[in-house]
């Protein structure tokens, strides 16, 4: 594959931008419009074809323009994306809702699956190794363009009620970074080409440990969603250690 330049580097995470707001496919016009590129529309038109070429965009149907695919997504996390960091108000908010939560498991995790889908305006899930599974957020989803599609809802809902189906899906994971992003055929279901999952896991050792996180489409806003994600693991793994 070729190496993407600088100019195709600057393209993408325009599109990603505009994409992530309006979840519509991108033409070369808006970027020419909202860039600081200095070149034409049909240049522009020719590197996101070229972009296209290499995996990075797709032209859903017979749109001119283009969207980001799970791998412009994760190219665009991993060398493009500048995270947010996570407000200090948002953390005390967050430490003050599980704080009370925090000698009862199973509490502690109800409270902070509705405190994180808040958050983050997705649906989020915490899983146990003891093959529990809590979820909060469910409507937020629904108000997604890409969940009016009823198979990718319908998996997504039925997913919510396998604990077996969400270990296997985590186990995909690889690498020991705190947070974990899986795009698309990563997670490795069907109708899931477009969705994202991000999770990080807390605690230690069999009891009172597991992951938490959130699933969204494939467009989330991951600068925010990552490190709030993993503010979640480190203080549910702070707080188990008080048990």
């Amino acid at each position: 594959m070729a190496e993407i330049t600088n100019r195709q580097k600057e393209i993408l995470r325009s599109i990603v931008d505009e994409y992530v707001e309006t979840a519509e496919p991108v033409g070369s016009e808006s970027i020419v419009e909202k860039g600081s590129l200095g070149v034409s529309p049909a240049t522009i038109r020719n590197e996101m074809a070229a972009l296209t070429e290499q995996g990075y965009l797709n032209q859903p149907h017979t749109s001119a323009g283009r969207a980001p695919t799970p791998m412009g997504m994760r190219f665009y996390i991993n060398d493009l994306m500048k995270e947010a960091g996570l407000p200090v108000k948002d953390e005390v908010e967050i430490k003050e809702a599980l704080w009370d939560k925090r000698y009862h498991l199973h509490r502690l995790l109800k409270r902070a699956t509705t405190e994180l889908a808040a958050k983050t305006g997705s649906l989020a899930v915490a899983t146990t190794e003891e093959g529990d599974i809590f979820y909060a957020g469910t409507a937020n989803i629904l108000d997604m363009p890409e969940f009016y599609d009823i198979d990718l809802t319908k998996t997504v809902l039925t997913m919510l009620d396998q604990n077996e189906m969400f270990a296997e899906i985590f186990d995909r994971a690889v690498g020991d970074e705190p947070v974990h992003v899986l795009l698309g055929e990563d997670i490795g279901r069907d109708y899931l080409n477009y969705c994202g999952l991000v999770f990080a896991q807390f605690g230690a050792g069999k009891r009172n440990a597991g992951n938490i996180g959130v699933i969204g489409p494939v467009r989330m806003r991951f600068e925010r969603v990552i490190p709030t994600v993993r503010y979640f693991g480190d203080l549910l793994t702070e707080l188990s250690n008080t048990w």
